[in-house]
């Protein structure tokens, strides 16, 4: 998300920052690449105003440092108005909601056809569980479209979830009372209510939210949106937003947009604050928002301690013990070890959410090496991983020929790729080696060199 307003934005400041100071000429030549930055990213318009009357007022104003450079101050500039526009200084509780209220507390999704709220509502459920303890139910709202309570009731059963069964025959009202009072009669504390939508805004929709909203007064009433969508989205929010009383908004579908043009624009339209990223079909696949780091990642920053949040939650640190001690012990490094750690950086997004969150050089360097990575690698590398048997993975000298090809087969993929990953194998066993004969401060010392 937000790859090409990043890279423009980036090209604006490296420009600036090649002046010895900030005149009102450069400074107007700067602020109107950003302006088309913007417009080019789908921000909506009047966001773009207001955005580059910012940029302009503070860039021309007194507020530029005398220790920066005019391309650090410049980018300091962007960065505050960027967090400003995505949600400013509101405060972000830890699970992303504000959960303190007696229980149960009730969380109604509202959003579209085709946005992802389904499978948004497991998300969240699993979010909520293995991130924060809450224990979850879910109820489907959505008698309209056939498959989706029985789509919901399975989704539930994968997050660990209890599950209300809804009466099709029923008024939308009627299910969510009756399914506010079987989480109240259990030990669930949250429920998240599902509710139906359309495949284009209508009055009908928004009236039966309204007395949904009116019978049930949920906790937390959250918009989801399709970040794919770009202008259609600000209509929408706009029109949900008159419609109810929304406290937060979800963006689904961010890893699929690289313009970001509607989470610039949809907590100005709405006034509410975005509370999620929705990335992905993985039902891990949901990201607490905090502004200012996503401020940060657009202009390169990075995001080194979301990244630490994602590895202290995603990264077992009991089996990383475990392949620590086995290498200190000279036990080797092998296949099913590689396996396990594509599959932890798998979960945490792959070499490019990696890359995402690491203050890595911007232009041309930084657009060589993403340049150089394939998201599907990790994918690839597992599925020929899984071709092995338990022998191969353990002992790969054994591989020949016709097992590479057997292998490569099974996996859908070249004997080349065969090959490749196994060049990958050997290099990682060497440096382990390496490593393990330095001991931490060699390692240490080595680090540079990687």
């Amino acid at each position: 998300m937000f790859d090409n307003l990043s890279s423009r934005l980036k090209a604006v400041a490296e420009a600036v920052r090649g002046k010895g100071r900030l005149s009102e000429d450069n400074i107007a030549a700067a602020v109107s690449d950003v302006r088309r930055a913007l417009i080019e990213a789908d921000v909506a318009l009047p966001v773009v105003k207001t955005f580059v009357a910012g940029v302009r007022a503070r860039a021309i104003g007194a507020e530029i440092m005398r220790s920066l450079s005019p391309g650090q101050a410049f980018i300091k500039i962007l960065h505050d108005e960027l967090a400003a526009t995505l949600g400013g200084d509101e405060a972000v509780p830890d699970s992303g909601l504000n959960l303190k209220a007696q229980p149960p507390v009730i969380i109604l999704l509202a959003g579209l056809q085709g946005v992802g709220k389904t499978t948004t509502a497991a998300k969240l459920a699993l979010h909520l569980q293995a991130k924060h303890g809450h224990t979850v139910t879910l109820a489907s709202l959505d008698t309209r479209r056939p498959a989706a309570i029985l789509q919901l009731q399975r989704l539930a059963e994968q997050v660990g979830a209890g599950f209300v069964p809804t009466d099709p025959a029923a008024t939308v009202v009627a299910i969510a009372q009756h399914a506010v009072a079987e989480v109240r009669r259990s030990t669930a504390d949250v429920l998240i209510l599902d509710t139906a939508g359309r495949s284009r805004l209508d009055e009908e929709l928004l009236d039966e939210l309204r007395q949904l909203h009116a019978e049930v007064s949920p906790h937390e009433t959250l918009f989801i949106v399709d970040s794919m969508a770009g202008q259609d989205a600000v209509n929408v929010a706009a029109a949900f937003g008159a419609a109810l009383p929304l406290t937060g908004v979800i963006l689904t579908k961010a890893d699929g947009d690289a313009r970001g043009g509607s989470a610039l624009s949809v907590k100005t339209v709405t006034g509410k604050p975005i509370r999620f990223l929705g990335t992905g079909e993985e039902l891990t696949g949901l990201e607490t928002f905090h502004p200012d780091r996503m401020a940060s990642r657009i202009l390169g920053m990075g995001d080194v301690l979301g990244l630490v949040e994602e590895v202290q939650q995603k990264v077992d640190l009991d089996k990383a013990q475990t392949l620590a001690r086995k290498i200190r012990k000279g036990k080797g490094f092998d296949l099913a070890d590689l396996r396990e750690q594509l599959g932890q950086m798998a979960d945490m997004g792959g070499m490019q959410g990696l890359l995402d969150k690491l203050p890595l050089p911007g232009g041309r360097q930084r657009g060589q090496i993403a340049e150089q990575i394939d998201p599907r690698a990790i994918g690839r590398q597992i599925a020929i991983i899984n071709s092995m048997t338990p022998g191969e993975r353990r002992f790969p000298k054994t591989l020949n020929g016709s097992r590479k090809r057997r292998i490569a087969s099974g996996a859908g993929l070249a004997v080349q790729d065969v090959n490749r990953l196994l060049k990958q194998h050997q290099q990682m066993q060497k440096m382990f080696k390496r490593f393990n004969k330095m001991g931490m401060k060699g390692l240490m010392r080595g680090l540079p060199g990687l």
